[in-house]
């Protein structure tokens, strides 16, 4: 039976809502608050008080309101999902609960089936999550990424691409909208589909849509469909994207590119979780995650009058930019080798190495044109190689002027390889003793001494926020201040 930690300030709304979740076959516990709340479902010394599959929780309480909370679950390190309840339903709320880590947003008052529905989505989504969790346990544990993994497809071991696979793993088990930003050829749509394949969704339909590539007159019928007569030549009606998706994933890319008349029917889209066709007149529901990416800077565009800003609210509920290449160009090595392989087992060639002078020169460059320049240019080598291995004479001619200074920056380090090379390694550049959530203390150290790290070090968790600190400790912020005061 789910166990659902129940939090709110009015005893009636309380009591209503526990009987509705209790009939309905759900073990429920309550809090009057979020300290409350935290108390219950923070870790201790020895282990986490209570065991929750979900926390359901007003936004506006005393001591501590819903979203003080989320961030305390946040710097504990807890995942337990949480649906917010709120009488105050405005957008801003909801963008900032998601981006706390909320799962969905419940507007005062609301329905007995609307509440008993959002709460049987997100325990199913959860539950999907979890089975799909020991792949990505094993990568946690060993640093190693399976073959299967959707990870495994984001070839790189530089810090940049390590951050890059941390959030992939936060944010892809929940519902949020993604809004993707990079240059082209970053491989955006590749972490859409890693994204997708994480989540409870993987099992569904994963659809891409470039909206710069539709004419403008037709991008609205291929998104939202059309009923027969709709227009002249609609002999028959047809499901849009949106309807062709439910239950998967959309990836809206270039969304910079969408037409401005469009945006707000979009907006309506992702707000109301329904769709109209063309001719219609009746809505239709969809459960749908839209992913979105841009090679553009929407908040500029949004400026210029060409996006709408209550659109982008809507976007980028969490946004993840993807790095350019030149930004990680210790994985270089480890990306060519990758395009070798594909390339050679396509065209049926024999080559299996790269020189280490053809390599010198493909870390100096820049890569204007990211991971897909990267691509061609190790494709067209493997077609012109004459033997096993790419040499500099099969480069191309713009690469091959730099050949004479492609040792800058990538000298050999004590072990002959370079230090673009080494930084390629797994792990290479991971600060020592890296890690979240705990803190270690020497045996035999003073209550004193470790009472000031718990402080020092949760302080740095929280940004010195000591209110917060006090709250997460379960002391008294006079408490914070008064310890601070004797250093």
């Amino acid at each position: 039976m789910p166990r659902i930690l129940l939090v709110d300030d009015d005893p009636q709304a309380l009591e209503s809502t526990r009987k509705i979740l209790e009939l309905s076959g759900y073990e429920v516990v309550t809090a009057v608050d979020g300290q409350a709340a935290l108390e219950q479902i923070r870790p201790s010394a020895s282990g986490r008080l209570q065991k929750f599959d979900l926390v359901v929780t007003d936004v506006r309480m005393p001591r501590l309101g819903g979203l003080e909370f989320l961030r305390a679950l946040s710097l504990c390190g807890e995942t337990t999902p949480v649906i917010l309840m709120t009488a105050f339903g405005r957008v801003e709320d909801a963008v900032w609960a998601m981006k706390l880590g909320a799962v969905d947003f419940l507007t005062k008052p609301f329905k007995r089936q609307a509440l008993l529905s959002s709460v049987e989505a997100v325990l199913k989504r959860a539950k999907a999550a979890g089975a799909a969790d020991g792949e990505l346990r094993v990568k946690a544990e060993t640093g190693v990424e399976t073959a299967s993994s959707p990870e495994a497809k984001l070839i790189g071991h530089s810090a940049a691409m390590r951050e890059l696979k941390d959030t992939i793993r936060q944010v892809a088990p929940t519902a949020a909208t993604i809004l993707l930003t990079g240059e082209s050829g970053t491989g955006k749509e590749l972490v859409a589909h890693c994204i997708h394949q994480m989540s409870p969704r993987a099992g569904a339909r994963f659809i891409a849509l470039n909206c710069g590539a539709v004419p403008e007159q037709l991008i609205e019928s291929e998104l939202f469909g059309f009923e027969k007569g709709a227009f002249t030549g609609a002999t028959g009606s047809k499901e849009g994207l949106f309807e062709a998706a439910h239950g998967g994933t959309l990836l809206l890319d270039e969304i910079g590119d969408m037409p401005f008349a469009l945006q707000s029917k979009l907006l309506r889209t992702l707000q109301e979780g329904e769709v109209r066709r063309l001719g219609a007149t009746v809505s239709r529901k969809v459960d749908v995650r839209v992913i979105a990416a841009t090679h553009r800077n929407l908040k500029e565009s949004v400026r210029a009058g060409t996006f709408r800003q209550d659109l982008l609210y809507r976007l980028e509920v969490i946004g993840i930019e993807v790095p350019e290449l030149r930004a990680r160009i210790e994985d270089v090595p480890e990306l060519a080798r990758h395009f070798l392989n594909v390339a050679s087992a396509r065209h049926g060639k024999p080559t299996t190495s790269i020189s280490k002078d053809a390599l010198k020169v493909l870390l100096s460059h820049q890569w204007p044109g990211n991971v897909r320049e990267l691509s061609n240019v190790v494709e067209r080598a493997v077609v012109f190689a004459k033997g096993s291995e790419i040499t500099v004479d099969e480069l191309p001619a713009h690469l091959l002027a730099l050949a004479g200074q492609a040792t800058a920056g990538a000298g050999p380090n004590a072990e002959g390889e370079s230090r673009a090379e080494a930084g390629a390694k797994p792990g290479a550049g991971s600060p020592a003793g890296a890690g979240g959530g705990t803190i270690e203390v020497p045996l035999g150290a003073s209550l004193k001494e470790i009472e000031e790290l718990l402080i020092r070090k949760t302080l740095e968790a929280t940004s010195g926020d000591k209110n917060m600190t006090a709250k997460l400790l379960g002391i008294n912020s006079r408490t914070i201040y008064r310890k601070l005061d004797k250093r």
